[in-house]
């Protein structure tokens, strides 16, 4: 054993000699040995000349040029590794078949990729998922190394899923969701050049697009809440123009099976783009907008109308809420315009409301949804602005650059939409090059 695993052998000579002692400092101790033993096994392994991956013979238009030694992290350490070097001179363009071969990402094991990008990703900072994966793995990966790999990983991710065929899930139900939401993102100063902020102030964020698609089945009861399909989730996410959002996230849908769905539901807000993306995109789906949105409107109306806080508005309030419910909008409507006030600035603001009611009548058909079983709320486009953007993007002094928040939003949606380890299984060919050396 002392041959093979000589530091594991020093170990256990030093617990037969020295008693058990701190079992925490034996623990710590043992996985270390053992990882500098199997980095070691797995290092002469990888440099047999008698492999296959070792004799990969040079291409038509390549020339041969030796070996050169390349050092990787592993998940067991670091070890050296000797690659033939071919170099064809028309194409100007190298090659280390063993780097394919094994799936290397620049000087990183694909194992140790993946557990950077999932850190990097899940963590509250790149400094955070240095010091994850130091805590947990043991791997001393500093902060911009982790934030250089999701910068690269994460436009191979995306073309991996755009070449991914619908997937159909047999146990999803009849209606499929679709919804998007804007929510804004902190960026750096040269990002917001020539961008107005809210009010007319200075720009401090730019908006982040935040698309859900998700199945769901009708409740077997009237009075039962619809319930989404477990996993059914995809998010996406992206800080690109409404018209090119709406490509990605149709295209989205049609990876989710929308094809062989019975009913399609458009969730959204009142946002006119929101609307456009919807009417282009999805022109056969049943647009509802968010029922919560609706009551918010239905206040700024009320206290257009009798005064803001007081006790005819919140009257007026309550009564149009059960009204809303009931898909009569016109009775809203017209209650509305005929007490509409005399003075500008309230009667100006009152006919603002009501014809953001008039505009989206046919989305506020509550009972009619209901009925149907259909969701009426966005909460889940909105819970996903928090949980994609929110929770990673938007902590206390950070500020991004456009492409660096992009890669992230990447790896980040990949995660929470159930994709990345598919990704990974199919970028790591480890595995399949040992079994087949074997």
């Amino acid at each position: 054993m002392a041959a093979y695993f000589p530091q594991t052998a020093l170990c256990l000579n030093r617990l037969s000699t020295q008693g058990l002692g701190d079992f925490a400092a034996l623990e710590r101790d043992f996985l270390a040995a053992l990882k500098h033993d199997g980095a070691r096994l797995l290092e002469e392994l990888l440099n047999d000349p008698a492999l296959p991956w070792k004799n990969d013979p040079p291409q038509a238009d390549e020339e041969p040029y030796g070996q050169r030694a390349k050092v990787v992290l592993t998940s067991l350490g670091w070890i050296t590794l000797r690659r033939s070097y071919f170099y064809s001179a028309a194409r100007q363009a190298g090659r280390f078949p063993l780097d394919a071969a094994l799936g290397l990402v620049d000087s990183y094991s694909p194992g140790v990729a993946r557990w950077m990008c999932r850190a990097g990703t899940l963590a509250g900072s790149y400094q955070a998922a240095s010091q994850d994966l130091l805590t947990y793995a043991g791997l001393d990966i500093d902060a911009r190394q982790i934030q250089r790999m999701i910068a690269q990983m994460a436009p191979r991710m995306t073309q991996w899923r755009k070449a991914q065929g619908p997937v159909f899930n047999p146990t999803a139900g009849d209606i499929f969701c679709v919804g998007t939401d804007g929510t804004g993102a902190p960026m750096r100063r040269k990002e917001l050049r020539g961008r107005k902020g809210k009010r007319g102030g200075k720009a401090r964020t730019r908006e982040v697009k935040v698309g859900t698609v998700f199945t769901h089945r009708k409740p077997d009861r009237p009075d039962q809440r619809p319930e989404r399909d477990y996993g059914s989730t995809s998010y996406i996410a992206d800080i690109i123009p409404a018209s090119e959002f709406g490509t990605l996230l149709r295209a989205e849908a049609l990876r989710r099976g929308i094809a062989k769905a019975k009913v399609v539901v458009f969730l959204g807000d009142g946002a006119a783009w929101v609307w456009k993306l919807a009417r282009v995109n999805f022109p056969k789906a049943i647009c509802i907008l968010d029922y919560y949105h609706a009551c918010e409107h239905l206040t700024l109306l009320a206290s257009a109308l009798y005064g803001e806080g007081s006790a005819l508005a919140k009257k007026r309030y309550r009564q149009w809420r059960k009204t809303l419910l009931k898909d009569k909008i016109p009775r809203i409507i017209a209650q509305a315009t005929e007490d509409l006030p005399t003075r500008a600035q309230p009667r100006k603001l009152a006919k603002a409301q009501i014809a953001y009611f008039e505009r989206n009548r046919s989305r506020m058909l509550y009972q009619t949804f209901r009925q149907a079983g259909y969701f009426i709320g966005s909460g889940v486009v909105e819970a996903g602005c928090k949980t994609v953007v929110g929770q990673r993007l938007k902590h206390s002094g950070m500020l991004w650059s456009r492409k660096g928040a992009c890669h992230l939003l990447t790896v980040r949606c990949a995660w929470l939409s159930g994709w990345f380890d598919d990704f990974w299984k199919h970028h790591s060919t480890t595995p399949q090059t040992l079994a087949s050396a074997a």
